[in-house]
């Protein structure tokens, strides 16, 4: 019971993040939608309303060339008379276009006695549904509308959803719409049926169609379809990235609405937890240094026992699974265990701690190496193996190093690296609450006394560092960087 309160309690959106309207579409095919006006923003309505199969009716004594074009274009129907409540008498909705307050208040007034939804053109508060900008992909069709910033948004947003649905978007639908029935019949299971969709619109079938190649895509469907019956699960060793919902890669996001489990680390956001499909398990694996929750060896097993149940499973893990994720160990299990599995990269710590820094970690004639390590081995001894590549210009980006900061420091300079090598640590790199550190790395030794530095760091070890925007970072050694300005 407590765990649900605490899910319901995530789930529960503070009111200013939650909507002012309900986003819902009209059943609008062979009904009455009645546009009253004359002008620009009537034919605007007209053209809109020409991206469906409405009845369009256009109420006006007069009207001017740029709508009569529009009805000419959309063979809707003039009435050359003055507007009467009678025009609202079997109307699905109605937009008021009279480009004067009272005039459309009039409109709005007797289209809310007659009990039919109205919008009047620019005046959000008479309004009783708002009309956002429009991606048509029929049968598919995307509306953005934003109440708050008005059309610019709407409009941006439009252009980046029409650049990335292609013009053949809604044939790829009516292809499916096809083999809906079958699928139902063919694929009992619910999840399985889930995966059939989300690789026929996402793989072989899709890009065939996308072509131009409609009989190849039905033809790919039809095989993904015979290929389906019984198919055992599958797992996604996806990288969460740093944190930032926005450095998610799009893949990341396809994968995680279609999971049916998400078996994830405690590193990894809430927020980007929640990303995932509503229905989907989520499972907590987490684990941080010295406190391990679930050992790596269970992990193993869940993730093959899961998908050895048919599921499709999404192993979310902070980063990129390839660097110091463990990945190697799961990737074993699941061959060991005859499951499929496919790796989604993610962007890696030392690369968000560089671009927040703008720290250049390959430099011309500076550095022309770079080191990823680790401040431990699987033993948790420090690790000194690659003291000697700093020593040969190479930037090393250390993690998960905190605790160690000081003996990596001492091996280092004893190894020859100059004490006054520059040196950055980012904390929590790309979260709202990043912190950057700038010193040396005669001063890196005191961040393993500094235990306010709790969350996950990122050293930063080499010249190129030197090159870095870090006027506004803390000093790394807060005492020693007084007595140098006091002197």
């Amino acid at each position: 019971m407590a765990g649900s309160l605490e899910t319901k309690a995530k789930a529960l959106k503070k009111p200013d993040a939650r909507l002012d309207v309900f986003p819902a579409f009209m059943k609008v095919a062979g009904r009455k939608v009645l546009v009253v006006g004359n002008g620009g923003e009537a034919a605007a309505k007209v053209r809109l309303l020409g991206e469906t199969n409405a009845r369009i009716v256009v109420v006006s004594k007069t009207i001017e060339p740029d709508l009569r074009e529009a009805i000419e274009l959309f063979e809707a129907e003039h009435i050359a008379e003055g507007f009467r409540p009678a025009h609202l008498t079997d109307a699905a909705l109605v937009f008021s276009a009279r480009e004067d307050w009272k005039l459309d208040k009039a409109v709005v007034d007797a289209a809310r006695i007659m009990g039919v939804p109205v919008n009047a053109v620019d005046k959000p508060e008479l309004c009783d549904f708002y009309t956002g900008a429009l991606v048509n992909r029929a049968p598919i069709a995307v509306a953005i509308t934003s109440t708050g910033v008005g059309p610019v948004l709407s409009r941006h947003i439009r252009a980046r959803i029409e650049a990335m649905l292609p013009r053949a978007t809604g044939e790829l639908a009516r292809l499916a719409e096809s083999f809906r029935d079958a699928a139902t019949k063919v694929i009992r299971d619910g999840a399985l049926r889930r995966n059939f969709w989300a690789r026929f619109f996402s793989g072989s079938v899709a890009a065939n169609l996308y072509a131009g190649k409609t009989g190849a895509a039905r033809s790919e469907a039809q095989r993904l379809l015979n290929s389906m019956a019984g198919e055992p699960g599958f797992v996604w060793l996806v990288g969460a990235g740093p944190g930032a919902e926005d450095l998610l890669t799009l893949r990341a996001q396809r994968l995680l609405q279609e999971a049916d489990v998400i078996v994830h680390d405690a590193l990894v956001p809430a927020d980007v937890v929640a990303m995932g499909r509503r229905d989907a398990d989520r499972i907590a694996v987490g684990k941080r240094k010295g406190a391990h929750s679930v050992p790596q060896s269970e992990i193993c097993e869940l993730l093959v026992r899961l998908a050895g149940e048919g599921l499709k499973v999404v192993r979310l893990k902070s980063g990129d699974p390839m660097v110091f994720g463990r990945a190697a160990e799961e990737m074993e299990a699941l061959r060991a265990g005859g499951i499929g599995f496919e790796i989604v990269p993610g962007v890696t710590a030392a690369f968000a701690a560089a671009a927040s820094a703008q720290i250049p970690l390959t430099l011309r004639g500076v550095a022309s190496n770079l080191v990823f390590a680790t401040g431990h081995n699987a033993k948790s001894e420090t690790l000194p193996d690659w003291a000697d590549l700093a020593l040969k210009g190479a930037t090393v980006a250390v993690y998960m190093g905190r605790t160690v900061a000081a003996a990596v420091a001492g091996r280092m300079m004893s190894a020859g690296l100059r004490p006054e090598t520059p040196v950055a640590v980012i904390e929590n790199a790309a979260h709202p609450d990043e912190r950057q550190f700038a010193g040396t790395l005669r001063e890196l030794a005191v961040l393993s006394d500094r235990a306010e530095v709790g969350r996950p760091v990122l050293i930063v070890i080499g010249e190129a560092v030197g090159h870095a925007a870090l006027d506004k970072a803390e000093p790394l050694a807060p005492q020693r960087a007084a007595r140098i300005a006091a002197a």
